[in-house]
């Protein structure tokens, strides 16, 4: 579970028989705090890379902007993959289940949920098979 902010406009794409898929970025923050002896610990952002399928892809293309505050729930899923260079590269995504738009709207509705479970992945995790198209 994780309530963060997109950190740029979503990506979406449509792949095998017009399913959508779609990928942001989540920016979450644990707000820094002063220790009991005055040491001051900074705010520390994290970087999330999420992964919406179908229905949810298809809201995220319509409603979800760059600064949009989020409540996604989902899998975690690890991935490898060879650069150009030949360098194995290692990916961490959130696969959602379910999102919630927490950003208020003027002429929409709020808090609008959407439910839907991710795909099963085909093949080995760790395989570069298992690629989306972005």
């Amino acid at each position: 579970m994780l309530i963060g902010n997109v950190g740029a406009e979503p990506e979406v794409r449509y792949v095998e028989q017009g399913v959508a898929v779609a990928r942001l970025r989540l920016a979450t923050t644990e707000r820094g705090y002063t220790l009991q002896n005055g040491t001051q610990v900074p705010d520390h952002t994290d970087w999330h890379n999420i992964i919406l399928w179908r229905k949810l892809a298809e809201v995220v293309e319509k409603y979800v902007h760059k600064g949009d505050k989020l409540y996604i729930e989902g899998r975690v899923r690890y991935s490898t993959y060879d650069d150009k260079q030949g360098q194995r590269r290692y990916m961490t995504e959130i696969w959602a289940d379910n999102m919630e738009m927490l950003t208020p709207k003027a002429s929409s509705n709020t808090g609008a949920v959407v439910n839907e479970p991710a795909p099963a992945p085909q093949g080995e995790e760790s395989s570069s098979d298992n690629q989306l198209p972005f």
